[in-house]
This record gives structure tokens, C-alpha cells and sequence, in this order.
């Protein structure tokens, strides 16, 4: 076969102005792919109604972050094009995201997005507009391929690692996807895009929720859940110690934001009563005895690469948290999950099992037993 036969594989690259997609891009050109960018804007201010919850921080400002991946673009001499999935995400995301709010419980907005967007719409869009072979993203974690089946594996990065927020891929997702920074640690991603000129090499990390960034939380919900005001009741003395704006501003073990300064003790959130619209709460001194559990369930449960036969696991219930030895059993289509004394597991935040490096897959927390 001449060169002229050769056919180089084209990669589509969700570029976000971030560096992390910026060296994914320096990356994968390095690496001999046709590499072709494309910035997807999810979230609209105006049309959404976000008004409340602004801050300071110019996180998600869709004009700065394309003209910083444009920039590192025509530095690679690379093409770039936007696109969009503004009602997509509002339907297959956001919505969720707010019934579950309104449920009394704590979603993870961020694993949708990845599971229905990211991974999904992007990957369609990259395949019908671009006849791509594969797409790349700029998240931290490894995909091993062993006997035609696909492994979500964790990042060299332990401190940046992703797969928490990737437990709801499966294998065709995994199929058509490169993580280019499953082995490079963030401190080398800054020297090599500031090795390379990108302006972007020092850019504060995104925070908040996927594609809308950061907001100040009560006010940002206030948006699309109205107030409803309710007792705070100490759940040892059964006395009523405040008032709170609305159950789906809390979550459990939360301290801050109770507007109890009025109090001598310090009182974390423990338990809520959607119904009644009660949250309860107790002191510091009654923290493990309210907030600690051995044993939740965990429902609509993925499998990334087929049930485990070993019963014998490690779960994190939350991002960048320790991993934590556990057990499961599968009782009517739910899972049963045992583990060592861990406070404020939280319903309807994900619970993501993991093997030695391997990611295995998550599901939902539905109850505390």
C-alpha cells in the first residue's frame, strides 16, 4: 500500500477552551489523527431563566471559552465548529436534575450529562456531520480493550480521576471514545500546553454543574423551585430550632446554610420529611449516630462490562472520595450494598463500584438502610 493510501483516522474533539481538551488536541495530532474540534454549547442563561445564583466567577462564559479553544485551534492549525444541544440537555439532564430536587434528594446532574450528552448526542453528531472514526474527550480515566470487550479503567491522576462521573457508559459509548489523558497527570498537562504557547495553560479548572458552571446553589434552584417554607427540628429534643426555604436546598450532613447562628450547637442536616416539609438535624456530639450507615440500595444499576462475579468491591459515593471496601447482592433487581461506617450517604447521588483500577459501574442510591 503507497502513502497515498494511507488513510489517517479522523478524530472528533469536544473542545471546551479548557487546557485539558487543549492538550488532548496537541496530543492526538502528535499522535498522526486528522484532528477536527467541536465546542458544544448546552446551556442558555436567557432561554433557561438562570438569573439567581450568578457569582464572580466567569465559569461557563461560552464566548471567552470558544475564543480560548479557537485560539489553541488555529495554533494547531486545526478546524473547529460549534454546535449545540441546548433542548436536549434541558430535557435528558436538567429536568431530572430538578425533579429530583423536588423529590428531597441529591442528583448528580454531571453523570447524565456525560451518559446522554457527552457520550451520546456529541457521538451521533461527530458520525453524521463529520464521518469521524472515533471522538476524544478531555477527561481523566482509560479505556482498556481485552477479548472484544471494553474496560472503563481510572486515571494515572488519582486527584483528577473521572469515572466517578462516567459509570453510566456502556460499551458502544466506550467503542467510539480516546481519553488521550488516561496516563498524564495535570501538572503535565499545564507544562505542555504552556510548552506549546496554549494562553489557556494556567485556566482555572470548570466547577459546578456540567455546562452551566458555577453558581451559588439556593439561589440558582430558586430559579426553578419556588420557596415553600418549613420547620428545622433538633431530631434528638423534637424542639423546633428554625425555619428552612425549602427541602431540595439541603442535602444530608450539610452545616452551613441552616441560618442557625442563632444557635449554641453546630447542627448538620440528618434526615428530611418531604411530606411534612420538615428537615431534621442534629449536634456535632450526635453526628456518627444520625449520619452514619453500613448498608444502602441502589437502583437502575450499569454495568459497563457485564456483572461482576466478585461480591467483594470498592465504592465511592462522591467524587475525589476515598474508596471504601463494600460487599454486594442483587435482591429483585436492585442491589443490596454493604460497607464500612461512612457518613451522610446521600439518596439519589450515584454510588460507583470499583475493582482494583477498573471501573465497574453505578448506579442510584434510592434508600439508607
Amino acid at each position: 500500500m503507497t502513502n497515498q493510501q494511507v488513510r489517517i483516522p479522523k478524530i472528533i474533539l469536544g473542545m471546551s477552551g479548557g487546557v485539558d481538551s487543549s492538550v488532548c488536541a496537541y496530543l492526538l495530532q502528535k499522535q498522526g489523527y486528522e484532528v477536527i474540534g467541536l465546542f458544544v454549547q448546552n446551556w442558555d442563561r436567557d432561554l433557561n431563566n438562570d438569573i439567581l445564583g450568578k457569582t464572580n466567577n466567569a465559569s461557563c462564559d461560552f464566548t471567552k471559552d470558544f475564543n480560548d479553544a479557537k485560539q489553541v485551534a488555529d495554533k494547531l492549525g486545526i478546524k473547529i465548529y460549534t454546535t449545540g444541544f441546548i433542548s436536549l440537555y434541558w430535557n435528558k439532564v436538567f429536568k431530572y436534575m430538578i425533579q429530583e430536587y423536588r423529590q428531597g434528594l441529591t442528583p448528580n446532574p454531571d453523570v447524565l450529562c456525560n451518559k446522554f450528552i457527552k457520550f451520546d448526542e456529541f457521538i451521533k453528531y461527530a458520525k453524521k456531520h463529520f464521518g469521524c472514526d472515533q471522538i476524544a474527550m478531555g477527561h481523566y480515566a482509560n479505556i482498556k480493550k481485552t477479548n472484544n470487550k471494553y474496560f472503563l479503567e481510572r486515571s494515572l491522576c488519582e486527584d483528577k480521576d473521572q469515572t466517578y462521573f462516567l459509570c453510566w457508559l456502556n460499551q458502544k459509548q466506550l467503542s467510539h471514545t480516546i481519553f488521550p489523558l488516561g496516563n498524564i497527570n495535570k501538572t503535565r498537562v499545564r507544562q505542555i500546553a504552556k510548552t506549546q504557547g496554549f494562553l489557556n495553560w494556567n485556566k482555572k479548572d470548570s466547577t459546578g454543574i456540567c455546562f452551566i458552571g458555577e453558581r451559588k446553589f439556593k439561589p440558582f434552584l430558586q430559579n426553578y423551585i419556588k420557596p415553600k417554607i418549613g420547620k428545622i427540628i433538633d431530631i434528638v429534643t423534637k424542639q423546633c430550632v428554625g425555619q428552612h426555604e425549602g427541602i431540595a436546598y439541603f442535602t444530608l450532613g450539610q452545616n452551613k446554610g441552616l441560618s442557625l447562628s442563632g444557635q449554641k450547637k453546630r447542627y448538620y442536616v440528618c434526615g428530611k420529611d418531604v411530606k411534612h416539609n420538615v428537615i431534621y438535624v442534629c449536634d456535632q456530639s450526635q453526628r456518627k449516630r444520625f449520619l452514619t450507615s453500613t448498608q444502602c440500595t441502589i437502583t437502575k444499576f450499569n454495568w459497563i462490562s457485564g456483572i461482576s462475579q466478585n461480591k467483594n468491591v470498592l465504592v465511592r459515593f462522591r467524587h475525589r472520595q476515598k474508596l471504601i471496601r463494600a460487599q454486594f447482592k442483587i435482591v429483585n433487581n436492585q442491589m443490596i450494598l454493604s460497607y464500612t461506617p461512612t457518613l451522610a450517604i446521600t439518596p439519589g447521588q450515584f454510588a460507583v463500584l470499583y475493582q482494583n483500577k477498573r471501573c465497574l459501574g453505578g448506579g442510584v442510591i434510592v434508600k439508607i438502610l
